[in-house]
């Protein structure tokens, strides 16, 4: 049981879940009017929104269950929702296949009143959304909605709402106050299922009781739907009214006065009423005032107060009028000073105010002045004294108070600067100045000099100037009591040397080239005395007096530092240098070899173009002996490693914006490194031994073809008693121990033996043949038993007792020692030895 748990709350989910796949959103009542249309919002979301395919719009729609649909009054229905709904239909449906799903009916009747079905398919699920129309026989009333509390001069917003919507029914609203139309200040809107009207305006007190109505106005059939009227209820301050017997309220010392208030309206109801005079309450409704005295002369209001706060009446102004009092003079501009102006005023208590003056100076009339001001616009020393005046009024004449003295004051009189020293003053002298004065009132107190420095004061009326400097201009001095008095400018009239020095050039270029004319000038700032002398001098060297100096075709060498000198009879001052800087055409262009014109292959090789070009040469071009353009545009050519094939001459092109220039040829040798010598020398050296072997070759194979031939001749001329040898190098094998071991063996000639077989042309014994492995040929003549054996060496130098050395030339002689053995006994040999001499 514990496992089937989960799983039929799972089930229960599910089986539940079905009925939340389709929300919607709309109004549940939508309400109209015979005649009108209707306009339903309507928004929906579900889990197949998607794919919806149908969209059917019931009229009061009931379910059958045995058919299991709905039936009743259709219409609207479609199943194309992606084409624009026609507007010929009279229900049209507004929405999509998203989410929008609002409804439009035209010119509804009271009949279409019930319920309507929004019968919604989509590929997977079905929804029946039910909504209620209303339809009155007349048209709707509106509602005015009111803020909740509305006060005076506050700005209140009224709302006329209808539960009605239809975007195709043309209506407006119409507000009017007490039978007055308000056109301003108001906004339709419209929401889901109503529409609306605002109206904002700023009530005012008497609008308390008055009637507003909103009129809902149809254009199409130009007369009022429906109206609503409500009344306004505005909270408001007491609004209070002041009254004063006699009206005028001006009444003359000893007379009395009458005050009224009275409260015109109030919401809420007032609790407090009050008279305030100078806004102090007197607390009293209604006041008579008998025997009214100078000081009841005042401003007079009502005053009330309710829950909502406390407001006044106009102000009524109490005028109680009397004769002057005693007048008193007073100085408005203090101190009085020489030469400004002097104001004195008569100050006397009156109601009304003094019409008339008069003034007195020392007890006597000052004739001409009548007004309460008495203006002197230049006081001299003559107007002090004192003064005193005599107000009167329509009342009558006041009386004399007390008296003002007037005190003239005045700056100092005729201030001067003194010098002390000497004239003329040169720069850097010590210079003393003092300041005087006349007379002045009050005391002169302290002193003042312009311009201020950090000078010395030898006492408070004089000034020292330890080094004056040469801009020093005028010196004044101020004698100051109350006010200052300045002394007229003295001018010191410092000599010194000229000043800012500086060379201008007159005709101004923005660049300057080579063979354009440059006129300098000499200027300077100041010079005491005036008369000056001008020289010339360029990168420190003299070149003349004047203020110009003109170059008419200026060149390079033109260029540097030209500065000028101005003197005077003080000194001599000298400018700051002026640059000249001359562009011209790249020139003197040269190639600079590195590490030198020679070096050895292998190493490396800088070629540097150097020129003279202001501005300097923007691009360079190389060119070999060939003539030949070089890929390389800078200034260097490097050659790393360099060959023998690099020897040559090599010139450079440079160029600028102003021209171009060549270089003449620089030659650059190349030498081969040892390594390349000795690699040759044994090339050159293996050739020359090659060719020495193979002469030495030749001659030996001269020498072998010229002995064959010379044998080849001796064969085919010799007689009876000739043969033939040849030669076959070999080395001899040991001799056997066997019977058939023959022959000898010289010791001499061990090392190089030479047989051979010899052969007899007149017998018939085969050719000789070749020597046999032992060293020995056996041959047979008639079958005899002897036997003839040779030996055959080349002859060499001591080789035999018997052989007396030959000439070099017989280098191909060979000699033989013929020697007969027998198979018996050997024959005693013969005293002679024969020889045969062979050549080849």
């Amino acid at each position: 049981m514990r496992l089937l748990g989960p799983w039929l709350l799972l089930l229960e989910c599910l089986a539940f879940s079905g009925s939340y796949k389709w929300t919607f959103h709309h109004p549940p009542t939508v309400y109209a009017w015979e005649g009108a249309c209707v306009w339903i919002y309507c928004k929906y979301s579900g889990l197949n929104s998607d794919d919806l395919e149908n969209v059917t719009v019931y009229h009061d729609a009931q379910y059958s269950k045995d058919t299991k649909r709905y039936n009743g009054t259709v219409l609207f229905r479609s199943t194309n929702l992606a084409e624009p709904p026609s507007e010929q239909q009279r229900v049209r449906f507004l929405g999509g296949k998203r989410d929008n799903c609002s409804l439009s009916i035209g010119r509804v009747h009271v009949n279409d009143s019930g319920k309507l079905g929004l019968r919604m398919v989509s590929k997977t699920d079905k929804w029946m959304e039910e909504i209620h129309l209303n339809v009155s026989e007349r048209p709707l009333v509106p509602r005015i909605r009111l803020p909740p509390e509305i006060r005076d001069s506050w700005e209140a917003t009224l709302t006329c709402w209808l539960n009605f919507t239809c975007f195709g029914y043309r209506t407006r609203w119409l507000w009017s106050l007490e039978e007055e139309p308000v056109y301003n200040s108001t906004s339709i809107s419209a929401t889901m299922d109503s529409i609306q009207s605002e109206l904002r305006f700023r009530p005012r007190w008497r609008h308390q009781g008055k009637n507003v109505t909103c009129q809902l106005w149809s254009d199409r059939e130009q007369r009022v739907l429906s109206e609503e009227t409500v009344r306004l209820d505005v909270k408001h301050l007491p609004q209070l009214q002041i009254t004063v017997s006699p009206p005028e309220a001006t009444v003359k010392e000893g007379q009395s006065v009458s005050m009224t208030c009275k409260v015109i309206s109030s919401n809420p109801p007032y609790h407090t009423l009050s008279l305030l005079k100078d806004g102090a309450p007197l607390r009293l409704q209604e006041t008579r005032l008998r025997s009214v005295a100078r000081n009841m002369s005042g401003k007079y209001r009502c005053q009330a107060s309710s829950a909502l706060g406390t407001s006044q009446s106009e102000e009524v102004v109490l005028d109680v009028q009397y004769a002057p009092e005693p007048s008193a003079v007073q100085s408005l501009l203090t101190p009085v000073v020489e030469g400004k102006t002097a104001e004195l005023m008569c100050e006397s208590q009156a109601n009304p105010p003094p019409t008339n003056y008069t003034w007195y100076h020392d007890g006597k009339i000052v004739p001409g002045k009548t007004e309460k001001k008495l203006r002197i616009p230049r006081v001299l020393l003559s107007h002090e004294g004192t003064y005193s005046c005599l107000a009167e009024n329509v009342l009558g004449l006041g009386q004399v108070g007390p008296r003002a003295k007037l005190d003239v004051q005045y700056a100092p009189k005729t201030v001067t600067t003194v010098i002390q020293n000497p004239t003329p003053i040169r720069e850097g002298d010590r210079v003393t100045l003092s300041c005087h004065y006349n007379s002045s009132n009050p005391k002169v107190t302290w002193y003042q000099w312009r311009p201020q420095g950090s000078w010395g004061e030898q006492s408070p009326r004089v000034l020292v100037i330890q080094k004056v400097s040469w801009n020093q201009g005028t010196v004044t001095c101020a004698a100051c009591n109350s006010w200052c008095s300045w002394a007229p400018p003295v001018d010191l009239n410092v000599h010194y040397a000229p000043r800012d020095v500086r060379v201008r050039q007159t005709n101004p270029r923005p660049e300057i080239h080579s063979g354009h004319r440059v006129v300098l000038q000499c200027d300077f700032s100041g010079s005491r005395p005036r008369e000056v002398r001008f020289a010339w001098e360029k990168n420190g060297s003299f070149l003349g007096e004047g203020r110009e100096l003109s170059l008419d075709s200026v060149s390079p060498e033109d260029a540097g530092n030209y500065s000028c000198s101005v003197s005077n009879s003080i000194g001599q001052t000298a400018s700051e240098a002026w640059g000249l800087r001359v562009l011209y055409a790249p020139r003197r262009l040269r190639v600079s070899l590195a590490p030198g014109a020679s070096v050895t292959e292998g190493e490396k090789a800088t070629l540097t173009c150097e020129s003279d070009a202001n501005p300097p040469v923007s691009q360079y071009s190389w060119f070999d002996g060939n003539n030949g353009e070089l890929p390389n545009t800078g200034r260097t050519l490097r050659l790393d490693p360099v060959r023998v094939q690099h020897s040559g001459a090599y010139w450079c092109r440079g160029a600028s914006r102003l021209g171009e220039g060549e270089s003449p040829p620089s030659t650059l040798t190349v030498y081969y490194s040892p390594e390349t010598i000795g690699r040759r020398a044994a090339v050159v050296l293996g050739i020359c031994l090659a060719v020495l072997i193979l002469v030495i070759f030749g001659v030996k194979f001269w020498r072998n073809w010229k002995r064959t031939r010379s044998q080849q001749g001796l064969q085919e001329n010799s007689s009876g008693q000739s043969f033939f040898v040849r030669n076959k190098k070999m080395r001899r094998a040991p001799l056997s121990e066997g019977p058939h071991a023959m022959g000898c063996c010289n010791p001499v000639m061990d090392e190089a033996v030479s047989y051979a077989a010899l052969r007899f042309p007149e017998t018939d014994a085969p050719g000789a043949g070749d020597v046999g492995n032992s060293g020995s040929q056996r041959l047979r003549q008639d079958g005899s038993d002897e036997v003839t054996y040779s030996v055959v060496q080349k002859r060499r130098v001591g080789d035999y007792e018997n052989v007396a050395p030959h000439s070099p030339d017989d280098e191909g002689i060979h000699y033989s020692e013929l020697i007969r053995f027998g198979a018996g006994e050997r024959p005693q040999a013969r005293e002679g030895v024969e020889y045969v001499t062979l050549k080849h």
